[in-house]
């Protein structure tokens, strides 16, 4: 199987089976602990986000707190 066609097949899964393999391909990634806590977290709220448990920042909110 090709990437491109791994890539498909993992596309088409629901979404809470994508973010669970995501979970486990970061598990998987040879880096430090604290790199792998900050990736978990942003997948974490990525969840949230797409259950609905709460909602994201608009583009001029996020460019607002970068200031």
């Amino acid at each position: 199987m090709t990437s491109a066609h791994l890539t498909e097949a993992v596309l088409a899964l629901p979404e809470t089976e994508r973010l669970a393999l995501a979970r486990e391909i970061i598990a998987s990634l040879a880096i430090d602990e604290s790199q792998k806590t900050a990736i978990s977290e942003g997948v974490g709220r990525m969840e949230d986000i797409i259950k609905g448990q709460t909602t994201g920042l608009t583009e001029s909110q996020f460019r607002a707190a970068l200031r």
